[in-house]
């Protein structure tokens, strides 16, 4: 099957590709989106195989589990067991943005994103696109939009050049204004810990939390 690509510069367009783009996941396809940082390759979370097909279609193994986007805080809560001390404050301060945040994932909850240790990597994006999805769809698992090893795509055009008919829908966006992924930072430890320093900026981040550790 032929992917379809929409230019959402087109107010037509866009409403028509997102109503594809969410029926492409509900039925376990993959869509191309941009968000605030890359453009990324997302799937139902909660449907096994269509995770499977988005690690195939990148050419990445299950040692690398996929990140989950939400369109609500709400729905990021039902997610994971605790946000713990710090997760709350740097939810309500930089959310959405570009802040990824790995917390223990709720225990109760059937997925498989890939070997996660029972943790989960949740962002909300600051992109009209990609929230009107996700508030449509629910969460979804997404990582950046190209193959593995091969730079992150900053248009639809990139993208579809590398991940071609594997993806059902692109939701095209025009170029995205940059191409620094998140800053990951993990909460699954007393101490709040960034794990990849990236849009935000660690200065940032203490301003909210004090203190934070980094791997310098």
């Amino acid at each position: 099957m032929s992917s379809r690509r929409y230019d959402c510069a087109n107010q037509g367009e866009r409403a028509s590709g997102l109503i594809d783009a969410a029926s492409a996941v509900r039925r376990g396809e993959l869509v191309v989106m941009p968000t605030d940082t890359v453009y990324g390759i997302g799937a139902d979370a909660f449907t096994p195989s269509a995770v499977t097909a988005l690690l195939e279609a990148k050419g990445r193994g299950r040692d690398m589990p996929v990140p989950v986007l939400v369109g609500t805080v709400r729905a990021a809560t039902a997610l994971v067991e605790e946000f713990g001390p710090y997760g709350q404050d740097l939810v309500d301060a930089f959310w959405p943005g570009p802040l990824t945040l790995i917390c223990r994932a709720n225990r109760s909850l059937s997925w498989d994103l890939g070997d996660t240790k029972g943790t989960v990597a949740l962002r909300m994006p600051l992109h009209a696109i990609a929230l009107d999805l996700l508030k449509d769809t629910g969460p979804m698992a997404v990582s950046s939009a190209n193959r593995s090893g091969a730079a992150p795509a900053t248009t639809a055009e990139e993208a579809e050049a590398q991940l071609g008919d594997s993806v059902a829908v692109y939701l095209d966006g025009g170029k995205c204004a940059d191409d620094v992924p998140s800053t990951i930072v993990d909460l699954t430890s007393a101490v709040p810990r960034v794990l990849r320093k990236g849009a935000l900026s660690v200065e940032k981040l203490r301003g909210v939390v004090s203190y934070i550790a980094t791997s310098d």
